[in-house]
């Protein structure tokens, strides 16, 4: 069974390129396969990774769903699971190391419970091939509280250095207990801090919040040019503070 890492946070705080540096770190140690999950309904984690995307789960379900209704004939020889099935291998992007899966945006109107639960059962199969799940969620984790994607043994909430920000988090963090999540570890990590410190007023508030500060990430330009430049963040230099910031949560993470 694949050890599941869910990255979530409030929208603009960075959690995507720290999701792509810990999938990076994966795969240089040896400690894959990797399965890459996009997860945000502003999907965007191929551009960091520097590799196209695939057609989206969204887009797959909606197309299922589609034909269902309309009483359309499937592939000769083929029963609706066995397409679903075949859809999802073309839904995989592969890279020498990981593979990339979109989720996609939210379905529309109608009934997806047929559609979800064929897609929970093939994503059930597709696991068992990875040591490592990481999903990059979106702040509410609508497709782990579904249960499409397995449920999490690590937990990474990340914030910037508002106060605002880490309320998010603590909100996140309510939300896991909620779905009654049990991961082995959670913590937070506040990205884009001046100088890479956060100031007494943000601390007080992760303390106030019950969470567990993994560390610190600097703000550093280089990514910020990465991005408008549309080159993939996980080239950013070796020697960047982001780069070395997230070694050192790594390492405390036990990856």
């Amino acid at each position: 069974m694949a050890h599941v890492i869910a990255v979530a946070g409030k929208g603009g705080v960075g959690k995507t390129t720290l999701t792509g540096l810990l999938i990076q770190y994966l795969c240089r140690t040896g400690k894959g396969p990797v399965l890459a999950v996009d997860a945000d309904a502003n999907s965007n984690l191929n551009e960091v990774l520097g590799i196209e995307a695939p057609p989206t789960l969204g887009e797959i379900r909606e197309e299922i769903n589609h034909a269902k209704a309309l009483g359309s004939a499937l592939p000769p020889g083929m029963n609706k699971a066995e397409y679903a099935q075949f859809k999802l291998q073309g839904a995989l992007q592969e890279d020498d190391d990981f593979d990339l899966l979109v989720m996609g945006r939210t379905q529309g109107k109608g009934c997806y419970c047929f559609v979800n639960g064929l897609l929970q059962t093939q994503l059930q199969k597709l696991q068992n091939g990875y040591n490592y799940i990481v999903v990059d969620n979106e702040a509410g984790m609508e497709h782990i509280s579904r249960g499409i994607l397995p449920s999490m043994e690590t937990a990474i909430l990340v914030s910037d250095c508002s106060r605002r920000g880490v309320q998010a988090a603590g909100r996140i963090n309510e939300l896991i207990k909620e779905c009654d999540f049990h991961p082995q570890k959670i913590g937070l990590i506040v990205n884009r801090a001046p100088n890479g410190e956060i100031n007494a007023g943000t601390m007080e508030e992760v303390n106030k919040q019950g969470l567990e500060l993994l560390g610190v990430v600097p703000a550093d330009d280089t990514v910020y040019e990465y991005d408008c430049d549309g080159k993939a963040t996980v080239n950013i230099p070796e020697d960047s503070p982001v780069r070395a910031a997230m070694m050192e949560i790594i390492k405390k993470l036990g990856l």
